[in-house]
């Protein structure tokens, strides 16, 4: 299927799995709307796509996947409405739209995080897998999202503002904030599958090449890019004075080092047949403008 299709395709999947989980949510206060607001606000929905691309690379079905996929998204949901509040980043906008606490307030966003986030593992738990793959899919998600993965990098995202970091200091942080995050959509997709090691291993591989792929771009978006295609004020980085690949190395090194970490996370794949499809995503994600 030609990737725009097959991309469209999952996205609309995942739109209506995500629509379904969130009427499920209580109407206690403000909470189910804070929640749903920025979960079906829209966006790429690249996360959960990967986690059904891979399942289906590996064999699997996409139904198996769709919880994972679908609680993945959650907890990157959850991290957004968080980044966005006036203690992290402090952004105003999201998607083009005004983030979660500029509509809720802020103690409304704080609980559609955490209810995100909590929701998100009870949607992993409902997955209709064996219950030793369950755990593991629950496993990957929770290390990719805790201490060793995303709020790690967060942590030290936030300890970088102001100061000069090496590249391997803001590697680290970029791999901690959003590689890993992207290593498990795809480690999840394998899981559901029933996937081989070697299987996993190899996905896991094209998505650590991607994510770094998918940071750098977006570093490069926050300096050449659109602000109505963003969805986000341009600059915003260099508002917060923080260091990036684009700052270490510029603009025209980082175009380079997106095509080829680009290549390197295709040439995981090509030993595998039927992996047309992620290889034409990561091509389609290094020229993306928003």
């Amino acid at each position: 299927m030609e990737l725009m299709t097959q991309l469209r395709a999952d996205q609309t999947l995942i739109e209506k799995a995500l629509a379904d989980y969130a009427a499920q949510w209580p109407s206690y206060g403000a909470l189910k709307d804070a929640m749903s607001y920025s979960l079906l606000s829209g966006g790429k929905r690249i996360r959960p796509a990967l986690t059904l691309a891979v399942c289906r690379l590996f064999g699997g079905r996409e139904e198996d996947a769709l919880p994972f996929a679908c609680g993945l998204e959650m907890v990157h949901t959850y991290s957004l409405i968080h980044d966005d509040l006036p203690c992290m980043d402090d952004d105003d906008f999201r998607r083009g739209q005004p983030t979660n606490h500029k509509v809720y307030g802020e103690a409304n966003a704080v609980l559609a995080g955490d209810g995100l986030l909590t929701a998100a593992f009870a949607t992993l738990a409902k997955a209709p897998l064996p219950p030793e793959r369950i755990c593991r899919g629950i496993a990957t998600l929770a290390q990719a999202a805790g201490p060793h993965g995303m709020v790690g990098g967060q942590v030290l995202d936030l300890l970088g503002e102001g100061q000069s970091l090496t590249e391997e200091e803001i590697t680290t942080i970029e791999a901690l904030k959003t590689g890993c995050m992207i290593e498990a959509a795809a480690r999840l997709g394998a899981i559901a599958a029933n996937s081989t090691p070697e299987e996993e291993a190899a996905a896991a591989a094209y998505a650590r090449k991607l994510g770094l792929a998918f940071q750098i771009q977006d570093d490069l978006l926050d300096v050449v890019g659109s602000e109505a295609e963003f969805g986000k004020p341009i600059g915003s980085d260099a508002a917060k004075e923080k260091s990036t690949f684009v700052v270490l190395k510029g603009v025209e090194a980082c175009q380079a080092w997106v095509n080829t970490l680009t290549e390197e996370a295709i040439a995981c794949l090509l030993p595998f047949s039927g992996s047309d499809y992620l290889c034409g995503l990561a091509r389609f994600l290094a020229g993306r403008t928003k």
